[in-house]
């Protein structure tokens, strides 16, 4: 199993407006057991998140829908959107530790649609393209922040229509679930969701459309 995402060699994170476009669709992704990662709104009601910020390592089994709360326009205790999550599809792997990387993702059925715009998925992926990552990170969990300068390193297509996207972005534990992006002018796309992370790079997953 992939752990949650580490700082890359260089720290570029600034915070960013959450409720301003297209911070606006990243999502607080919080658990009755403490843990806390990120997610992205990919349809009104619903947000995609790693797999592995919803397993419970000390019972080896995934926390329930009733355990999960979903934060928009999040900053320092305050929000714009809270919805609780109805049901959860899990990657077709994903079982019990350890899973394939290209099935780390979950989709969270929100119990009432959110009325913002979610991220277009982008079309292809470069290797050298610029990108950006955002996520709610451990060492500060209290604000967004993003890493506005960074690049693909490698997109690997994968057996079933995954794509493993390694990224120099910076992040720590706490942005795993969180959207990588692409911008082309005022366009914005959804590259795939942070996943794990590595000494010179992180990685991240644009997973086969369930």
């Amino acid at each position: 199993m992939f752990g949650a995402a580490a700082a890359a060699a260089a720290d570029r994170r600034v915070p960013v407006d959450p409720n301003a476009v297209p911070w606006n669709t990243v999502a607080k992704v919080q658990t009755t057991i403490g843990s806390r990662c990120t997610g992205v709104l990919v349809a009104p009601d619903t947000v995609l998140t790693a797999a592995h910020c919803l397993y419970n390592t000390r019972t080896r089994a995934f926390l329930q829908p009733l355990s999960l709360h979903v934060l928009l326009g999040f900053v320092r205790e305050q929000y714009r959107w809270h919805r609780l999550v109805a049901s959860i599809m899990l990657g077709p792997r994903v079982a019990t530790a350890p899973w394939p990387p290209t099935d780390d993702w979950a989709r969270l059925r929100l119990n009432e649609p959110v009325p913002l715009a979610p991220l277009a998925w982008a079309a292809s992926i470069s290797a050298d393209a610029p990108a950006l990552l955002a996520g709610y990170n451990q060492d500060r969990r209290e604000v967004l922040m993003a890493d506005l300068d960074c690049r693909v390193t490698q997109a690997s297509l994968v057996a079933g229509g995954a794509t493993l996207i390694r990224h120099d972005c910076s992040g720590t534990h706490g942005t795993s679930g969180g959207p990588l992006l692409a911008r082309h002018g005022d366009r914005w796309e959804l590259l795939g969701i942070n996943i794990a992370a590595g000494r010179d790079s992180n990685l991240a997953l644009s997973p086969a459309q369930p």
